[in-house]
């Protein structure tokens, strides 16, 4: 298992990181525009740095249907906070939730060192940008959707082998552009182009993605087939997605996105703390 390398941080085998999102949107599925203004999400930015984050996933536009936003709007709405968390945490990795090329280079020139594609090479030309920056990529599945659209009766003869063959193509296609495979990272992506038993099938066998070499994040964060599962709505899907989270920390996965970050810091410690990587921090039961 090599590190994982995004921009001026290096990520050890064996060491989980979790990526905050902030989502500068009136409309995400979770928060409903909490952070849609640049006050409010500066805020959250300095929360979620207090919390653990070791990246921050700026978002521009809804990933599932909506409004339309252009590419100039995506831009305004997030390139002032990736700038200006760039100036003030040098240690923290930005990355930008975005599947188009011109929105990553405006990005990227901002400070970004990480370009989070969501929707799965949909837009060709972002590996491109992420080579020409020297930036990682996250390369994604969708089952071949287009961006925002909802899945309908989508089928998959094996889930978890068609994840591998369409993510590992994306990450090889990078590398032959000049994309550090050092700071590449695969996402199953849950939900996206997949019903609640698929993505309930990617997290029970998860450790057959990190067997591929690739870094593995998962996106599990209040998510429908959560929801779905335990019959839950948006806001009380926590529990379930810390088992989740658990479960795949266990497999091998190595980023974490999640609006609770300090929740997640804990179960990601304490996974690697069972796992014998992580020593306890106050250990005195029965040694005194």
């Amino acid at each position: 298992m090599s590190p994982l390398r995004l921009g001026r941080s290096t990520f050890r085998p064996g060491e989980f990181a979790v990526m905050a999102i902030i989502n500068r949107t009136p409309d995400s599925f979770y928060d409903r525009g909490a952070t849609f203004t640049f006050d409010l999400a500066w805020r959250r930015v300095e929360q979620v740095v207090a919390e653990g984050a070791d990246i921050i996933d700026v978002g521009g536009v809804r990933a599932g249907p909506g409004e339309h936003v252009d590419e100039a709007e995506e831009i305004e709405r997030t390139a002032g906070l990736v700038e200006a968390i760039r100036e003030k945490y040098a240690d923290v990795v930005v990355s930008v939730d975005t599947y188009r090329a011109a929105t990553a280079a405006a990005l990227c020139e901002a400070g970004a060192e990480l370009i989070n594609d969501t929707w799965a090479g949909s837009d060709p030309e972002v590996a491109a940008v992420a080579a020409e920056y020297g930036v990682g990529l996250v390369c994604s599945h969708t089952g071949g959707l287009p961006p925002r659209t909802l899945p309908h009766r989508v089928h998959y003869r094996d889930v978890v082998a068609d994840v591998i063959e369409r993510t590992g193509r994306l990450a090889e296609r990078a590398v032959g552009l000049g994309v550090d495979p050092q700071s590449i990272v695969i996402d199953p992506t849950h939900d996206f182009g997949k019903n609640t038993y698929h993505s309930l099938e990617l997290t029970r066998r998860l450790d057959e993605l990190v067997r591929t070499g690739w870094p593995v994040l998962v996106s599990l964060s209040r998510k429908d087939f959560v929801g779905e599962t335990l019959d839950l709505p948006v806001a009380d899907r926590l529990p379930g997605t810390l088992a989740a989270t658990a479960i795949s920390a266990w497999h091998g996965a190595r980023v974490f996105r999640a609006h609770d970050v300090a929740a997640t810091r804990q179960v990601l410690d304490m996974v690697a703390s069972i796992r014998g990587v992580r020593p306890p921090a106050v250990p005195r039961r029965g040694l005194a």
